[in-house]
């Protein structure tokens, strides 16, 4: 049993949090947290398998209470449940080690999907000592979507990633105007990582033609 601990000061977002969690089995709440210093008072206490964290909380930032955690060598994994999707905040958080990063509001298949995903891994975890170059790709969210080592000038691993968990939640293909606002992020950015995207052959593109004008790039994966 995955043991988990919810950092959240919405008291409403905290039941909806909860709410979803009771549905996927081999997960329990063993505690939520308003704010930071009660949240790593609990972590310290408890020793939760697994933190869903949020940024925005009364007297500091979810990346300050990872950083105490990382600081401290506390174990636990983060996966974000957050409204923060900037840029330089996505960035941060992935490299202080958050596996997963959910904006909200979110739906409930998106929350099951990330939880799934570390279940997976967290299993493979405890009952091994070694792991296969394939077991470790089947843990990560966007199967057969790895991103290359070295991007082209301007572009951030932590951004592609971000633009990558957007397309994957979304039902039907998107343009980039869709995405840009989505992300809260300039068009003419999007754009350029979707370029990069379609040349890897990590997404594709629908085009669909109006009555006038050029036709409008839909991308999915």
């Amino acid at each position: 049993m995955v043991n988990v601990l919810i950092v959240e000061d919405d008291p409403m977002v905290l039941e909806v949090n909860k709410s979803f969690l009771e549905k996927i089995p081999q997960f329990q709440l063993i505690g939520s947290a308003e704010t930071g210093k009660i949240a790593l008072e609990l972590i310290n206490q408890k020793q939760p398998d697994l933190v869903l964290m949020d940024v925005y909380l009364p007297d500091c930032s979810g990346l300050e209470v990872i950083s105490e955690m990382r600081k401290s060598e506390i174990p636990a994994d983060i996966i974000m449940i957050t409204a923060a999707k900037d840029t330089k905040t996505v960035h941060q958080l992935f490299q202080l080690g958050a596996i997963d990063y959910i904006v909200k509001p979110f739906r409930f298949d998106r929350f099951k999907l990330a939880l799934d995903h570390y279940l997976k891994m967290w299993k493979k975890l405890q009952d091994s000592e070694t792991v296969s170059q394939k077991e470790i790709d089947e843990w990560t969210k966007i199967k057969d979507m790895k991103v290359n080592e070295e991007l082209p000038k301007g572009l951030s691993e932590g951004t592609l990633k971000q633009v990558l968990m957007v397309l994957v939640e979304q039902e039907k293909p998107v343009s980039a105007e869709q995405l840009a606002d989505y992300l809260g992020m300039a068009r003419v950015t999007v754009r350029r990582y979707l370029d990069y995207l379609s040349k890897q052959s990590k997404i594709n593109i629908q085009m669909e033609y109006g009555r006038v004008g050029r036709p409008t790039n839909y991308y999915y994966i």
